[in-house]
């Protein structure tokens, strides 16, 4: 591992420079990688570890949309695309990338697949930390790992066909073959991740529904809204209101931040944009930090993966979800968006 200086405090990373992709290739020649679930993280990192030469496999209901796509991907029908149960027992390393109700739906069905040195493979640290109410219990003689990329599997796949990497988090809960971390990094590389740092299945979900609730989703579009709002409260028009709010924000300041940091886009930012900006961050940071504390309370209690398991268990689920995320969609703040889109120049 290589030790990186992370703004004065010091952590252990792994490189793909130390760990390259024939390494890992090597690594896991003898294994068959099963992905479980072709619907949000499958599709990402099937697709770019068969790329990079590891062999793999998918598991999918049928019939199904997500098994249609597999199919659409190159995935075949009794060669490289199998029935759940065919895929677990196939596979020496199962993906377990369902979404977390259809994971607890599901265990009852592959365990009895999990015999004596394979490896369980996890995205996302919630079966296994919750295991007490998600009832995802591994057996004792198989590892049982961890790797999570920051973003979603399309952003997964769009920067691997980029010639880029999104990082990843990995862990270990269980290691009873003595290869768990050699298999979890070599899948860490191979599925294209930028570089991977370790972690703990507890912190890893612990930062990750914060993250969902918080900054990543919840949060930014809490803060757009009320921006939004207050704009057209004020005479603003849409376009306006939606341009200052999210357009400049997405289309030009964060590529900036993400380029080179906060400190490097306030400073390619007007004066005027500048001192605004030192002035007001702090009495946002005071505003937003209790809604954090309560937020990560509520994670670190079971009260935020309870909430999740009740209601994405429900057999309406879908249909609520659908109205919710239309509720978004027709809102006047996101209809502007469409209509600003469309009149972004083409690229040509």
């Amino acid at each position: 591992m290589a030790l990186i200086d992370f703004g004065g405090v010091k952590e252990n990373v792994i490189t793909r420079e130390e760990f390259p992709l024939e390494k890992a290739r090597q690594t896991l020649k003898e294994e068959t990688i099963a992905i479980i679930g072709y619907g949000v993280q499958g599709p990402g990192q099937a697709l770019n570890l068969r790329d990079n030469g590891f062999n793999v496999i998918v598991g999918q209901r049928s019939p199904s949309l997500s098994y249609d796509k597999a199919i659409a991907d190159g995935f075949v029908p009794g060669e490289t695309l199998f029935s759940i149960e065919e895929a677990v027992e196939k596979g020496t390393i199962i993906q377990y990338l369902l979404s977390d109700a259809a994971q607890i739906a599901l265990w009852p069905t592959i365990k009895p697949y999990l015999t004596a040195g394979k490896a369980l493979y996890f995205s996302h640290g919630f079966g296994i930390t919750f295991k007490e109410k998600t009832g995802i219990i591994p057996p004792a003689d198989i590892d049982v790992i961890l790797a999570a990329p920051k973003g979603s599997g399309t952003s997964l796949r769009r920067l691997f066909l980029a010639g880029k990497g999104l990082n990843s988090s990995f862990a270990i809960f269980q290691d009873a073959t003595n290869r768990a971390q050699e298999r979890v990094v070599a899948l860490g590389i191979g599925i294209g991740s930028g570089y991977l740092f370790e972690t703990t299945f507890k912190r890893e979900v612990y930062s990750d529904l914060t993250g969902e609730r918080g900054t990543l989703m919840g949060a930014i579009q809490g803060l757009f809204a009320a921006q939004y709002d207050l704009l057209r409260s004020r005479g603003h028009s849409p376009s306006e209101a939606f341009n200052e709010t999210v357009e400049e924000a997405t289309e030009s300041l964060y590529p900036l931040i993400a380029e080179n940091g906060m400190d490097w886009m306030y400073a390619n930012c007007s004066t005027t944009a500048q001192r605004g900006a030192l002035d007001w961050w702090k009495k946002f940071r005071d505003a937003a930090a209790p809604v954090f504390k309560e937020l990560y309370d509520s994670v670190e209690a079971g009260h935020e993966a309870q909430l999740s398991i009740d209601s994405n268990s429900q057999a309406d689920y879908r249909v609520k979800l659908e109205v919710e995320l239309n509720e978004l969609k027709n809102s006047e703040m996101w209809r502007a968006g469409k209509a600003v889109r469309s009149l972004r120049p083409k690229t040509t």
